[in-house]
């Protein structure tokens, strides 16, 4: 791998699994794509060019419990954060997923089994410079209590704090150096939450008919009820890291600087993007870091 050079699938892969949200029984099947196209996602159910949704930070249309990317034509695409973060995590600048469904697929609630299908096919270096944001200046978003911020830093860093009113959870936090190796080590196996007092009230509203013990840590009445129990002590914290990790790649490029988080979700992780991206100013398009430079 090569941090200068921009990098794709070297084949196609399939996978399958339900969609958390739907419920429904969904096949995606991943392609190579040509460099400086990005990452998109491709609705096979809808068809033709109306299917085409970019995987972009200008796109999202919904952070209810995800990220929701959508187009001109009202087309959606649900839950593709901890794709995202797969790409972004293995340097993955192009690829096209495709989906005959409305999300993408939950698998086990984690990163992990995305990590495992891209390492089945592999890389492919392409012959294009990678390009990094560079953050310049601070920038930050809030609402009440909770904060996303982007600041200057050598290298991507992440920091996430996490407050729940639970004994299964409390306080946690986690702050990580994220190349790809931390990302497999410290990251990846770290899976969603969510507590069982919601999950009629989800269902109502349509959303969590695909969840499960297997692909959520379920909490309830200050206990996780997975008989597993967790992968992690703090493997809530590491999930929101992932989900932060995600979103963040909806600016199209890897990013030299630290983002720290506390108490965020999607909406202030998207929201974030999107001040970035209204204040030039405070970024710049720079070439590969020189600890990562040298490491290649």
């Amino acid at each position: 791998m090569s941090p200068d050079l921009q990098h794709t699938l070297a084949g196609p892969t399939t996978f399958a699994g339900v969609g958390i949200h739907s419920g429904r029984s969904i096949r995606a099947k991943i392609h190579p794509a040509s460099a400086g196209s990005g990452i998109g996602f491709v609705r096979t159910d809808v068809g033709g060019a109306r299917g085409l949704v970019a995987a972009r930070g200008d796109q999202v249309c919904s952070t209810r419990l995800g990220t929701q990317i959508g187009n001109a034509d009202g087309v959606t695409v649900s839950t593709i954060e901890h794709l995202m973060a797969a790409f972004a995590a293995l340097a993955i600048d192009n690829a096209w997923v495709e989906l005959d469904g409305p999300e993408t697929p939950i698998m086990d609630g984690s990163c992990a089994p995305f990590l495992r299908i891209l390492d089945r096919v592999g890389r492919r270096r392409q012959d294009v410079r990678r390009r990094y944001i560079e953050i310049l200046e601070p920038v930050t978003v809030a609402d009440g209590d909770k904060r996303a911020a982007l600041t200057p830093a050598d290298q991507f860093e992440v920091a996430f704090e996490i407050l729940f009113d639970t004994p299964a959870i409390g306080r946690q936090s986690v702050d990580l150096i994220v190349d790809e190796a931390t990302f497999r080590r410290e990251l990846a196996d770290c899976r969603t939450f969510g507590f069982l007092g919601d999950v009629q009230a989800l269902r109502a509203a349509g959303l969590g008919r695909g969840g499960s013990l297997d692909n959520v840590v379920m909490i309830e009445q200050g206990r996780v009820m997975n008989p597993e129990g967790l992968r992690r002590p703090d493997e809530f914290a590491r999930h929101k890291a992932v989900d932060a990790i995600g979103d963040l790649y909806l600016l199209g490029a890897p990013i030299i600087g630290r983002y720290q988080g506390l108490y965020a979700g999607h909406e202030l992780n998207n929201a974030l993007v999107g001040a970035l991206m209204d204040r030039p100013q405070a970024w710049r398009y720079a070439s590969a870091p020189g600890a990562l430079a040298r490491a290649g």
